[in-house]
């Protein structure tokens, strides 16, 4: 694997490939030690020129597991604030050795410009571009619902036959779109449930269906439903009357929580706001698989880290 841009492009076997590598990263994680010294040597940057917690410090646990160097980079109070461009920003990165860079951008498509540019020629990684894709955030969603339905029997399956729901601000969310192909590619039936507005123009050409009431949608009994942030800070209008409003007809309170069927699942790829598209018992119930995403996390980044990074051996002892 050279890059991870998006997971539209990401080929079914590709895809299993990378959660079964991701399996035997999990497996490391449950040992005494959990340190690998696979990419002992290699530099890894994580370009971030958005705010992120959960991202950043998962693919730097990621990193440094495999016993690699990391270095963080943030827009904010680095050159980039002085208006550096993110040509200057990566030239830097490859005189300084960058074997691996993890970039966060605000806009759509700079990753792809970052790996097809010619300014590096480090292996890049997609942590989220404007409202395109998240790529490693929908594998971590798939492995998670793989492990929650298939258990110590997850290798090597697909998810033919599962129904996967997600809810909320499709229009905005760059999670959602990764998830949608990469459900399908796996053999999931995805349903979309959002208010109209919060609906891209383009759903018509996904493979989805899409629902504007979340009770009908429940009533169909999801495997998983997944529940989107509300992303204000992306939001230049009303798109919705209040936020009372949403949470009476769009989000998860205890009374839908206890609808869902027996043997479904309630997701949230964080951060959560509560109160308003989850509630406070559906994210801290049994069926919340909220934290086993942040720890499912670190072993799927791991396994993209590592097919990036992890060269073979010839017969001369020279890594290629």
């Amino acid at each position: 694997m050279r890059h991870l841009l998006d997971t539209k492009t990401l080929g079914r076997e590709e895809a299993l490939g990378i959660l079964d590598v991701a399996e035997d990263m999990a497996g490391t994680q449950r040992r005494e030690v959990k340190k690998l010294p696979t990419l002992r040597g290699k530099t890894v940057v994580n370009l971030f020129f958005e705010d992120s917690t959960r991202t950043r410090i998962s693919f730097e646990a990621a990193a440094k597991r495999l016993s690699a160097d990391v270095i963080n980079f943030s827009a904010k109070g680095s050159s980039v604030s002085k208006g550096e461009s993110l040509q200057d920003t990566a030239q830097t990165l490859q005189a300084m050795g960058a074997d691996a860079v993890v970039i966060r951008h605000g806009a759509s498509g700079a990753p792809h410009t970052l790996a097809t540019s010619g300014w590096i020629t480090a292996g890049v990684v997609n942590a989220g571009d404007g409202t395109h894709e998240h790529p490693t955030q929908a594998l971590l969603d798939a492995f998670t619902i793989r492990k929650r339905f298939f258990g110590d029997d997850s290798r090597g399956r697909d998810l033919d036959g599962l129904v996967v729901t997600i809810v909320g601000d499709v229009l905005h969310s760059r999670v959602a779109r990764s998830n949608v192909w990469l459900l399908t590619a796996l053999g999931a039936r995805v349903t979309l449930v959002a208010p109209p507005t919060l609906v891209p123009q383009d759903v018509s050409a996904w493979p989805v269906t899409v629902r504007y009431d979340l009770d009908e949608a429940i009533a169909a009994r999801p495997d998983a439903l997944m529940m989107l942030r509300i992303q204000s800070e992306r939001m230049n209008a009303a798109f919705f009357p209040s936020e009372r409003e949403y949470s009476r007809r769009w989000g998860l309170d205890a009374e839908r929580l206890a609808a869902l069927g027996t043997g479904s699942i309630v997701m949230h790829p964080g951060p959560m706001n509560r109160g308003l598209e989850i509630s406070s018992a559906a994210a801290d119930s049994a069926r919340s698989t909220v934290l086993e995403q942040v720890a499912n996390g670190v072993s799927v980044r791991m396994a993209v880290l590592y097919l990036l990074l992890a060269g073979t051996t010839d017969s001369e002892g020279e890594t290629r």
